[in-house]
């Protein structure tokens, strides 16, 4: 089995997260899967980046899970890429401690699917919004995976997110891998 790390980054967990709370509890019992909540961990957004890359080297496959907010990230794990992926670790010379690792994004929106298509409310695809996380895996020699989404959490019923909970933990645990080339 693949070593996982799911990286949560929601301000409101807990609190006020429906989705992404139900994501969390399908895969944190799950053997070889670590979940780190950012906002948990570094409440006062004082990222250790050393920790942070220690936790990176001893795994072989990150989940970044967030609501899609912005078309990006919230910003703490913006943060968390600037100031744990440096230059001379991840990238540029001896910059290789993620290279062969795989990345994977696994994002919540509050709009319908069809909103996230070429033509659709957004404009464009879920994975054209997410170039800038796919260009990162490219610069530090990660394989980028398809993206797991769930659209339209705001009418997501219980079954519906049921359902996409054990998805998610199947996409989390999957031993095969499949590349999107960016």
């Amino acid at each position: 089995m693949t070593n996982t790390l799911v990286i949560v980054a929601h301000p409101r967990l807990a609190e006020g997260s429906r989705i992404n709370k139900k994501l969390v509890e399908a895969v944190a019992s799950i053997e070889g899967v670590t979940v780190r909540d950012l906002y948990r961990t570094y409440p006062d957004e004082r990222i250790d980046p050393e920790a942070e890359q220690r936790l990176l080297e001893a795994h072989e496959r990150i989940v970044l899970q967030f609501p899609f907010w912005w078309y990006s990230s919230p910003h703490l794990l913006k943060k968390w890429t600037d100031e744990v992926l440096t230059y001379g670790w991840a990238y540029g010379p001896g910059g290789d401690k993620l290279r062969g690792k795989s990345l994977g994004l696994a994002v919540s929106t509050g709009g319908a699917e069809s909103a996230f298509q070429a033509g659709g409310y957004n404009q464009y695809t879920m994975s054209e919004l997410t170039r800038p996380f796919q260009a990162t895996a490219s610069l530090v020699g990660m394989t980028f995976r398809p993206i797991f989404s769930v659209h339209g959490s705001m009418l997501c019923d219980d079954e519906t997110l049921s359902r996409r909970a054990a998805e998610y933990a199947a996409y989390v645990t999957a031993e095969r891998e499949t590349a999107i080339h960016a």
